[in-house]
């Protein structure tokens, strides 16, 4: 019987697995947003017997609010978990060597525009 090549780890590092995570959560967060928002749609107009089923449109506009203010800072935690995560010291690689990059005109940027390229 033949092994096949190397296969990959069946776990990954701790590390990736919780910035996969964290970026699964930034993907959602717009659906969560969403959910949240349209909760108050099902809060009914109190015209069923509940008298005091009603809600008041400040106390859902508090909600709302409150649910903004949640997802902004939810979100901000998140991309400061996901920056954290990926300040990692650049490989060494090849630098980059050649002339300057130019611009569209044919001359490097920063140069006067009479100079020739």
């Amino acid at each position: 019987m033949a092994i096949g090549p190397k296969s990959s780890p069946l776990f990954l590092e701790r590390r990736s697995y919780r910035q996969r995570r964290l970026m699964d959560a930034a993907r959602l967060m717009p659906i969560l947003g969403a959910t949240l928002w349209a909760v108050p749609l099902l809060w009914g107009d109190g015209g069923g017997d509940d008298a005091g089923a009603r809600v008041s449109n400040s106390n859902a506009m508090v909600y709302i609010f409150g649910v903004w203010v949640a997802l902004v800072g939810l979100t901000m935690w998140v991309s400061l978990r996901l920056k954290d995560d990926s300040a990692e010291p650049p490989s060494p690689g090849p630098s980059r060597q050649g002339p300057p990059p130019r611009g569209a005109s044919g001359r490097a940027p920063g140069a006067p525009p009479g100079a020739a390229p």
